[in-house]
């Protein structure tokens, strides 16, 4: 399983469009997923150590961000052929059991996640309330081994710094986490 660190933020850079069908038995535009202070999106998967290492931490710091006017979205768009626990049943079962309190969206023809230029799961994108790119970075030092107590939380005071000033960190660690599995033609 191949692992990569995500690009340097590219401050400023918009959010492409996009509608995707989610766990929940809706379809959702990138309009309707925005907070008032900005907006999270989240390229993961189910099969994954790195998410499976940050997930309830994830799920957490969501409901947090929340309060903040932050929208949230995760996407998974892995090829299911190659992995079939991150088939669009499965992505319902894991919303449900681990109780995403944001939508789960299936990008099954993967083309929004080469839009937004994804690389791995998890992979994060923190928007201002203008929908300007602030913050590609890490969740936190947690890696494949699960949260690290006083582990500095990057994503969450990333998110609200942007919610409280509209600009995020000019420092920012590479996020980490294993490859998209892209679709072969």
């Amino acid at each position: 399983m191949a692992s990569l660190t995500t690009p340097i933020c590219q401050f400023g850079l918009a959010a492409p469009d996009f509608q995707l069908p989610a766990t929940d038995g809706r379809s959702y535009r990138l309009d309707e997923l925005r907070g008032s202070s900005g907006f999270l999106l989240m390229f993961i998967c189910n099969h994954c150590p790195y998410v499976k290492a940050i997930r309830e931490a994830l799920v957490d710091t969501c409901r947090e961000l929340a309060s903040y006017g932050i929208g949230c979205a995760a996407i998974s768009s892995n090829d299911p052929s190659l992995y079939p626990e991150d088939d669009f049943e499965h992505m319902k079962a894991y919303a449900k059991a681990y109780r995403f309190p944001f939508p789960y969206l299936y990008d099954e023809d993967q083309r929004v996640a080469r839009a937004y230029g994804a690389v791995c799961t998890p992979d994060f994108f923190g928007y201002n309330s203008e929908l300007q790119l602030q913050y590609r970075g890490r969740f936190d030092a947690s890696g494949r081994n699960g949260p690290q107590p006083g582990a500095n939380r990057d994503l969450f005071e990333a998110m609200k710094q942007i919610a409280m000033t509209g600009k995020g960190p000019q420092e920012q660690i590479a996020g980490l986490g294993c490859s998209i599995k892209w679709r072969h033609p």
